[in-house]
């Protein structure tokens, strides 16, 4: 999940700025600006001159991409990209596992570029990617490796969110306001292009992922999970509900019947939780910190609350209690993880104790539970603040990759 923030104007009107955002933020994610206002402007201001003074180049070059990636016609919803030939250079553990392979979705057009103002904000936007080249630089899987997707189209999304908020989005200061990021107002690039299109194409990588899990067994997106955004609202840096929309293509073409969706953010998924309301042909469990945003909180099928300084044994002990419960209650055709890396020790919007490894195990758990049920599953990204969540879920990923190997 991706927030920005950018401004234009005094440091005293940035202060001031800083300072609402500051207090809205307290009741959703968290205090997200530095709380050394001045040498934060300092540094904003210094990227400001040189990013956008770089911001034609950008918009330039992006525009050919853009025009690439994005398909005016519903076939960019359903298609699959040709898969490379080469596959990984990861061996599966078992040998004799003739299941469950791993499908990777990733593009670097994911990734949100806009003259280098991005940096400013604590999210890392090059999460993904410092993944994807881990794993290369790795041996893990070769460059080829991974598919490609394509963003999603109006008429996908429309299976879930409703068209006058998609009417919404080509408004600028609605953009700003659903990512809570109101400074994007000051960003002189198009915001469609260069913030909604990486949203779209990222969500189009979970449903790519997803058909690829019910061919290969395990399919795995760098990015999506946008697990905060609602059919008429987005919020909690999410604009597009990628998990339900990916849902509702799949059973509307008769490829599934039902879903689970299980999230282990620290934040309640309560965007997934109101698209897949009172529907029985789905399954949504949540397990999450309870004192923090969302404020309040909407509700799943399941909701389990960890406390603040829970760490790896507290947060797996708990997940598994309800395990086999969930995926009884399921019945699920496949299943779809939003796997946060958030739950972190030293992640500023959360106060859980998790370490690499316990993350890394978390995933291990939940995909080893779906493989041995024959369910096809999804793993999604999705948050993650701390200077090294990039480094835990490389970890997570690559485990799953060299345990089953991937698909050739």
């Amino acid at each position: 999940m991706t927030e920005l923030f950018f401004f234009a104007g005094s440091q005293n009107d940035f202060e001031h700025q800083l300072d609402s955002i500051s207090i809205r933020d307290s009741i959703t994610h968290g205090a997200l600006v530095s709380p050394i206002r001045a040498v934060f402007a300092t540094i904003f201001l210094s990227v400001l001159c040189g990013g956008c003074q770089r911001a034609e180049s950008v918009e330039s070059t992006a525009a050919s991409d853009v025009k690439a990636d994005v398909k005016a016609d519903v076939k960019a919803d359903v298609s699959t990209p040709k898969r490379a030939e080469s596959a990984s250079m990861a061996k599966p553990k078992n040998e004799n596992d003739k299941g469950s392979r791993v499908s990777l979705v990733y593009s670097p057009k994911y990734t949100i570029k806009l003259g280098g103002l991005e940096k400013l904000h604590p999210f890392d936007i090059a999460k993904y990617d410092k993944i994807h080249r881990q794993l290369i630089s790795d041996g893990v899987i070769d460059e080829e490796a991974t598919l490609e997707p394509l963003p999603l189209t109006d008429q996908g999304l429309l299976l879930v969110h409703t068209a006058d908020y998609l009417e919404r989005l080509k408004v600028r200061k609605n953009i700003a306001h659903y990512l809570e990021a109101e400074m994007l107002l000051a960003v002189p690039l198009s915001l469609e292009k260069h913030v909604l299109q990486p949203f779209r194409l990222a969500s189009g990588g979970t449903l790519l992922a997803a058909r690829h899990a019910l061919e290969d067994g395990i399919g795995i997106n760098l990015g999506g999970g946008y697990h905060h955004a609602k059919p008429d609202i987005g919020e909690g840096f999410c604009a597009y509900a990628d998990v339900p929309v990916a849902i509702r293509k799949l059973q509307g073409e008769e490829l599934i019947k039902k879903a689970l969706v299980i999230d282990v953010d620290v934040h309640q998924g309560n965007g997934t939780a109101l698209c897949l309301a009172d529907d029985d042909s789905t399954f949504t469990f949540s397990i999450h910190q309870g004192d923090i945003y969302p404020i309040p909180k909407e509700t799943s099928d399941l909701d389990v609350e960890v406390r603040a300084g829970d760490g790896d044994e507290q947060f797996i002990a708990t997940m598994e209690q309800h395990l086999d419960d969930v995926f009884a209650r399921a019945d699920a055709d496949i299943c779809f993880i939003v796997g946060g890396c958030d739950p972190l020790a030293g992640d500023p919007l959360a106060s859980l104790e998790m370490t690499h490894e316990g993350i890394k195990n978390r995933d291990a758990i939940l995909i080893a539970n779906c493989v041995k049920r024959k369910i096809p599953v999804v793993l999604t990204l999705s948050g993650g603040y701390s200077q090294d969540a990039w480094r835990a879920q490389y970890l997570s990923v690559r485990n799953l990759i060299e345990t089953y190997g991937m698909k050739k």
